[in-house]
């Protein structure tokens, strides 16, 4: 019996630039490609969420809401599909549910066809109210499996998880294997028992930084995968998906072919090519195939960040001494999966643990909070002892983390007052207000353009000007400034 084409989800206007650039691609770079990629005949575009939304506003002067009006504008055949963080939304920490629920509405508003929805911690409970939301606004619900490797987490979890999440009303499955960690032989196995054991549409995200990547997509598609993401050849590879071209090349003429035009495929990315070159300071410099991924587990983006953070702290001789701790302190932390939030928060205190000189001499709120529940339930037991040096006696919560935090629409929309101009304003202030705030201040004197860019360049001096006069003179690594290895503080840098 013949099998269906695979279909394609593009990552170029999300993933691949916020994996291979920083997230620094501007919407005017863009527009250009739009019309090329609407005819293509994508699954879906994935335009939207992860960190395209902080970085619009913080380092681009930009509003991601207009983004996605223009993008929508100049590509209406093809669905949009945006990165969910669950109770996270956009952000690094849980907001409440009236900010949750109103940043899916005007997300379907404005766009987004497709929510793809995950918890860094795999904790349902945290994902549960957004899908619901999402759900009940006509989008199409993707839950998502975060895929990582630890003595917890096997194929028959996963399924499990699978399953759990189609009772929650997930209208397809994702694999998002944010460090490239998923081998091709695993890659068939999980897929084949998705869609035997669960049933539902299965969609497969990996990236390249192991070079397992292409291997890992065919053998899927091989399983019976319905979908696999990718990125146009000019922004593939590395930290990024596997390339489009090749998948489509590779199955042609084959009982799966994608159907994809290779001609037009190419002349998008030579466009992308001359674009991708006004972007060349922020490349990430990071080797074709990275394999301490496959060591350490830890994503691309984060293996950057880490660098530059020890590099600020004049402590690159540890970098490989933290490599070795990062897997201990996930351990110590119940194996969550390395991806937004939980990246920065193992990340973090790894590094504090190595700089220091003593494990846990210094522990971030961030990571106390962690260890009070507050991001949810970890895949095993957080270890007793390390809890208790965090946070004494106190009794972690057990309940969905989301249900502690009070309302926080309408005090949003109080204090951000006439700056707002509409509904999106003010979500934007809810999850973003210390950057949002000055946003919408420039945007009401009238600065835009340049004025923007250079406010921007400004900022970036100052503060590294700031840094260079807080850092300690040549002394002992005790000195460390613990804010600067904050959770917080590295988020800021794009830790993924």
């Amino acid at each position: 019996m013949a099998q269906k084409p695979v279909m394609i989800c593009e990552t170029l206007l999300r993933d691949a630039h916020q994996s291979l650039l920083a997230t620094r691609m501007r919407t005017e770079d863009m527009l250009p490609l739009c019309p090329m990629l609407d005819e293509i005949g994508y699954w879906s575009l994935e335009v939207w969420g992860g960190a395209t939304f902080d970085t619009a506003i913080r380092f681009l002067g930009e509003d991601p809401w207009e983004r996605l009006r223009t993008l929508k504008k100049a590509m209406p055949k093809t669905p949009f599909q945006m990165l969910l963080r669950g109770q996270n939304v956009v952000g690094y920490k849980h907001y409440p549910d009236d900010i949750v629920e109103k940043f899916v509405v005007l997300a379907k508003k404005n766009g987004v066809d497709v929510f793809r929805i995950f918890d860094a911690l795999n904790d349902l409970r945290n994902m549960e109210f957004a899908m619901k939301i999402a759900k009940r606004e006509g989008g199409h619900v993707q839950g998502v499996i975060s895929y990582t490797i630890s003595p917890v987490h096997s194929t028959e979890a996963f399924v499990k998880m699978g399953a759990d999440l189609k009772a929650l009303g997930a209208d397809s499955i994702a694999i998002k294997d944010m460090a490239g960690l998923i081998t091709p032989y695993v890659a068939y196995d999980l897929v084949k028992a998705l869609k035997e054991r669960v049933g539902l549409p299965v969609q497969l995200h990996t990236h390249y930084t192991s070079g397992f990547g292409t291997a890992a997509l065919i053998k899927a598609v091989e399983a019976g995968v319905d979908v696999v993401d990718c990125a146009i050849s000019a922004m593939a590879m590395s930290t990024s998906q596997p390339p489009t071209e090749t998948i489509v090349a590779a199955l042609k003429g084959q009982e799966r072919d994608t159907g994809l035009d290779l001609p037009k495929l190419a002349d998008i990315a030579r466009m992308t090519t001359e674009i991708r070159k006004k972007y060349v300071s922020f490349e990430a410099g990071i080797a074709p195939v990275d394999v301490n991924v496959l060591q350490f587990q830890v994503p691309g983006g984060m293996l950057t960040n880490l660098i530059s953070q020890l590099r600020q702290q004049g402590a690159m001789d540890k970098y490989y001494d933290v490599l070795d701790e990062i897997p201990r302190v996930r351990k110590d932390m119940g194996y969550p999966p390395l991806v937004t939030p939980s990246s920065q928060i193992v990340g973090t205190q790894a590094t504090l643990n190595v700089v220091l000189g003593e494990r846990y001499k210094i522990i971030p709120e961030e990571v106390k909070q962690y260890f009070r529940g507050y991001y949810g339930q970890p895949p095993a037991p957080m270890d007793p002892e390390i809890q208790k040096k965090a946070i004494g006696s106190e009794k972690p919560i057990t309940c969905r983390p989301g249900e502690m935090l009070a309302p926080g629409l309408e005090a949003a929309r109080r204090e951000i007052g006439d700056l707002a101009r509409s509904e999106e304003d003010v979500l934007s202030y809810a999850l973003f207000p210390q950057i949002a705030k000055p946003f919408f201040e420039r945007r009401n004197k009238g600065l835009g353009g340049k004025e923007e860019i250079a406010a921007a360049i400004a900022a970036m001096l100052f503060q590294q000007v700031d840094q260079k006069e807080a850092r300690p003179a040549a002394g002992p690594v005790s000195k460390v400034s613990p804010w600067k290895l904050s959770a917080r503080g590295i988020a800021k840098e794009g830790w993924r």
